[in-house]
């Protein structure tokens, strides 16, 4: 698991421990965006070497950038990617963006950008930071104590050659099992591109929450989020098909039967 901006490993302890409750092992590693990739790819192979298949590389923000990037220049061999809140190299322009946080007590819509590039950390700019990243009270929390959390890390750029839809990355070329997760109402990373990207991707699924922010794996419905990643890993085992393990019949259909 590669974190994103401003994040560490250990942000992914609360989905870590759901998938153990499934026999699945998360190793949460602390990674910024510009690391070298070379560098991380043997990081990857070091961990995943002997690991009980199958063997998925997920990341989140940039963290899902690199992990994409990785798979698409052929420097890991993994057998699943869970690319989680993509963002795009033009992702960090907020000149434009205000989020509204009507739990913040004020009722008004913050400036975003200004909230994360003036370099404060007042407690309207760190609202306006959480608004964008999740609607969970508890993961906003963890995330206000938590004195390894870089606050304003989403205002860091993303590295350009980091972005999916640059002409350096051959998604067409990644035939890797994926699946994409999303806010519906991220305000960070907008929906539309990463359409686009599973789009090129031969074998990838996007699944979109509902309202849904940025940190879509620490979001209110981490819940459901974990349980879509426990079926789509379980599918993953039986093979990079992905075949259908349970289907549920619409209500339309037994009504015809009945």
């Amino acid at each position: 698991m590669l974190p994103g901006r401003g994040e560490h490993g250990g942000v992914y302890e609360r989905l870590g421990r759901r998938l153990a409750n499934d026999a699945y092992v998360v190793h949460a590693l602390d990674v910024s965006a510009h690391d070298d990739l070379a560098a991380l790819a043997r990081k990857v192979a070091g961990i995943s070497r002997g690991a009980i298949t199958p063997v998925v590389l997920a990341g989140s923000d940039t963290g899902a950038l690199q992990a994409l990037a990785l798979a698409a220049g052929g420097s890991v061999t993994v057998d699943g990617l869970l690319l989680a809140g993509l963002p795009l190299a033009d992702s960090a322009g907020l000149a434009d963006l205000t989020v509204s946080y009507p739990d913040a007590g004020s009722g008004s819509e913050p400036d975003l950008a200004s909230d994360l590039d003036d370099g404060q950390s007042d407690s309207a700019h760190w609202d306006g930071e959480l608004a964008a990243r999740t609607t969970c009270p508890a993961h906003r929390a963890r995330l206000t104590e938590d004195a390894a959390f870089t606050r304003g890390g989403l205002a860091d750029p993303v590295p350009a050659h980091l972005d999916p839809l640059s002409a350096e990355l051959s998604l067409e070329e990644v035939r890797t099992p994926t699946l994409l997760l999303h806010g519906g109402s991220d305000p960070i990373a907008p929906l539309d591109p990463v359409r686009i990207v599973a789009a090129r991707l031969p074998r990838a699924e996007l699944a979109v929450t509902e309202d849904g922010r940025h940190d879509v794996l620490n979001d209110a419905t981490h819940r459901t989020v974990a349980a879509q990643v426990v079926q789509w890993l379980e599918r993953l085992r039986n093979g990079p098909e992905l075949a259908p393990i349970i289907a549920v019949e619409a209500r339309q259909l037994l009504a015809a039967a009945g």
